[in-house]
């Protein structure tokens, strides 16, 4: 009898330390309920600076190995280093991406803001040993064009030595600007010249000045060009201080909102055509990423005194206001941003992280209302890179329809160069945004501190 009653006592006590040694989960009383992690999608807590570089880095090493800077002959694969020995055979190298496409312009103009952001010079000497390649080469490959060697023309460095639409000139010649600004180069001026030319004088353009295409329809306006543009533009204008190329970026700012901006969304539809009575609007989220990221860029280098500025940073205002309403709770913004069944995109959520960061921190946006939601789309972001370093979940490059299918279905690949350039962007801001030590945790939910 003593026994049982002495085991029963036993399992009782066993029983009721089972109870109290489970975690306290059961009800507002025993538990602080609001203080519960919930079950992100992304990571919600800031990143370090340790961290942001570490995913940088990533993204780093594997571009630098797979963009090779180098020439070669076609026919035995061997490297050619003698301009002498330039001839039809000889041809770049391939890797992943190409070095002269405006993909690559963002990229260099990322490489060149990592480097000065996180003082890690293999940024710019990236840039550096590829822009410093391909004036190498330039003159050599000119030479056999002008004399007819090349019987069509499909010859190395076509996009520098001929550029036809902005999408060959404005990226690439921004970032050769920033370069030679930055002292990374000091030879860039032959291309400089020959790709502004193209931008300011060659490129089609509406009556009224607006930089236009006539594809898919004549007289298309593409949200896209306000990036292809702009800041080969400025960049211009800060190099040589001719106020045409500031007073020209401010016009198609203008020009391009009062056509295209929708003020109740707070953002631009991708295309308007000049002969459409109605405009089919959609909402495309990496034209929205290109228009936005054309006004930071005008306003990096637009001088103080300006009578277009302030109208610049209203606008600025008025599209990160109507941005930052679409994004979702994972952190990323859909293909098209207000239709919340189109696919979640990196490239845009990367550019607009970016702008986004990069405003804040020059005190254009108030980083209170916005540096929580910077964070937020970038540690979407990061966790888009893979093992390789390749971001995932970019869309291809898109042209231009009015119909929504097109948008839904656009393929995204890992080869789609359009991330890597709004990743290394977005990553040198946020990096130089958390050294200000603004962001916190209180009471569970992000917050940015003055």
């Amino acid at each position: 009898m003593k026994k049982s009653k002495a085991l029963f006592f036993f399992t009782l006590f066993l029983s009721k330390s089972v109870i109290y040694a489970q975690p306290r989960t059961g009800n507002d009383v025993t538990t602080p309920l609001h203080a519960m992690r919930p079950d992100y999608t992304v990571p919600y807590d800031p990143m370090s600076k340790e961290a942001i570089k570490k995913v940088l880095d990533k993204v780093f090493d594997y571009l630098d190995a797979v963009t090779p800077a180098q020439m070669i002959n076609k026919q035995t694969n061997e490297e050619v280093n003698d301009l002498s020995k330039m001839d039809t055979n000889t041809t770049v190298k391939q890797g992943d991406y190409r070095l002269t496409s405006y993909e690559w312009g963002v990229t260099y103009s990322g490489m060149l803001l990592a480097g000065e952001t996180t003082g890690d010079k293999r940024y710019s000497d990236y840039v550096q040993k590829r822009f410093d390649f391909i004036s190498k080469w330039i003159p050599a490959v000119k030479r056999l064009v002008t004399t007819g060697v090349y019987k069509n023309n499909n010859y190395p460095f076509r996009q520098p030595i001929e550029p036809r639409a902005l999408d060959d000139a404005g990226a690439v010649c921004a970032a050769m600007v920033k370069s030679q600004r930055m002292g990374v180069n000091n030879n860039l001026r032959p291309m400089i010249d020959n790709y502004i030319d193209f931008v300011a004088k060659k490129e089609y353009r509406l009556p009224d000045g607006t930089l236009a295409r006539n594809r898919p329809q004549k007289n298309t306006l593409w949200l896209d060009d306000l990036y292809m543009g702009i800041p080969a533009l400025v960049q211009m204008g800060k190099l040589t201080g001719d106020k045409k190329y500031f007073d020209d970026a401010v016009k198609q700012i203008k020009q391009f909102t009062q056509r295209m901006f929708n003020k109740d969304l707070g953002v631009y539809m991708h295309g308007w055509v000049a002969s459409m009575e109605v405009h089919p609007e959609f909402h495309w989220a990496r034209a929205n990423g290109w228009a936005l990221m054309a006004k930071v860029e005008l306003l990096d280098v637009l001088p103080e005194n300006h009578p277009g500025r302030k109208f610049v940073i209203d606008q600025l205002k008025a599209h990160v206001k109507g941005l930052t309403s679409y994004q979702s709770g994972s952190g990323f913004w859909h293909q098209l941003l207000d239709r919340t069944d189109s696919y979640l995109e990196t490239s845009a959520t990367a550019i607009y992280a970016y702008c986004i960061a990069h405003a804040c921190n020059k005190g254009w946006l108030d980083p209170m209302a916005y540096g929580p939601v910077a964070m937020l789309a970038w540690n979407a972001v990061a966790t888009k890179v893979n093992d390789k370093g390749q971001v995932e979940g970019t869309c291809v490059g898109t042209g231009m329809a009015f119909d929504p299918a097109f948008y839904y279905h656009r393929p995204v690949n890992v080869f789609a160069a359009h991330s890597y350039g709004p990743l290394l962007l977005a990553g040198a801001e946020m990096y130089r945004m958390v050294e200000k030590n603004g962001f916190k945790i209180n009471d569970s939910g992000l917050q940015y501190y003055r």
